[in-house]
């Protein structure tokens, strides 16, 4: 390992315990800043209410934590916008946000547009899919934001458990991710989860980031955070264990191929050869094909897009 990733694994990497929660509220009383949680959702009608839930008594209700909880809900065909509004969070659909713009599928896409309907000098990212939610998650990977001005963005670390199995989850980092920022960015690697969904940056990084739409984000994020601030302002928290709906393994061969496509363009910004997938299931005639295209599209910076700049100046 590279002896400037052992430096900051010592230096950047905490446990929950290393930030006590009245060392994190004493911090934000001091400096002012907001904190706006967004979660975004797509069919999560199960888990979106409880996680609100929770992120509203503990870190709003109990403790002045959190400022708003903003639900993006990217044309859910259940409950999950009537469940997560029960639970107190604002909910603002994906089409409704920048409709100059027409919406592309994505998590990318919803974290980007998310950017416009919150008012947070922080901005905190949870996936609505966890199970036995926490609020240390939140709390968790704010804290530094809060305590260090020379952190820009927390990734959230965990235990990934798939089926009984402790530490298999997670298996598009280790089989696509790990590899990938190993052999080309190998300042980051010592993010033990560079994919997951947990993470929180202020919102003068966010809004100098481009946005993959889709499930390159998160890789897409962390490459251009590092070359635009360094490694030295990213960090990570240790919070636990991370449950949540793990997906199948064609679905996730389509992630891969989204990631794998944010890290070509970002190395080479060259011109993608192909960009689908064409992956095979079994029909009543032996396998078939089916082809997937691979998100190609990004989004530019929101410090870039006149209707955000605008808000900003009234």
């Amino acid at each position: 390992m590279l002896e400037e990733v052992e430096r900051w694994l010592s230096t950047r990497s905490w446990s929950l315990t290393d930030r006590p929660l009245h060392q994190i509220l004493a911090a934000k009383q001091r400096t002012g800043q907001s904190v706006s949680v967004v979660l975004p959702a797509l069919n999560e009608e199960e888990t979106v209410g409880d996680i609100v839930a929770i992120i509203r008594h503990d870190l709003m209700q109990q403790v002045p934590l959190v400022d708003e909880i903003v639900v993006v809900d990217s044309g859910s065909t259940d409950r999950t916008s009537e469940v997560a509004s029960a639970a107190g969070a604002r909910v603002v659909h994906r089409d409704e946000i920048l409709p100059r713009i027409p919406t592309v599928p994505g998590k990318g896409e919803v974290l980007w547009r998310s950017l416009l309907v919150t008012g947070g000098d922080i901005v905190c990212f949870i996936d609505a899919d966890l199970k036995e939610f926490s609020s240390d998650f939140v709390s968790g990977i704010v804290g530094p934001l809060l305590t260090d001005p020379g952190i820009d963005l927390v990734k959230g670390m965990y235990d990934r458990p798939l089926g009984g199995a402790q530490g298999q989850g997670g298996r598009v980092t280790e089989l696509m991710a790990r590899p990938l920022l190993n052999m080309h960015w190998p300042q980051l690697a010592g993010f033990v989860q560079p994919l997951g969904g947990e993470y929180a940056a202020r919102r003068s990084l966010l809004e100098q980031l481009p946005f993959p739409v889709g499930y390159g984000v998160e890789l897409g994020m962390l490459v251009d955070a590092l070359h635009l601030v360094g490694l030295d302002a990213l960090a990570q928290v240790d919070v636990g264990v991370r449950k949540h709906r793990h997906q199948d393994g064609q679905a996730l061969g389509r992630m891969s191929a989204a990631i794998y496509r944010t890290a070509q363009l970002r190395l080479a910004r060259g011109h993608l050869i192909r960009p689908s997938l064409t992956q095979f299931e079994r029909g009543e005639d032996g396998f078939e094909p089916r082809t997937y295209s691979v998100d190609t599209e990004e989004r530019p910076p929101m410090a870039e897009i006149a209707e955000y700049a605008s808000r900003k100046v009234a």
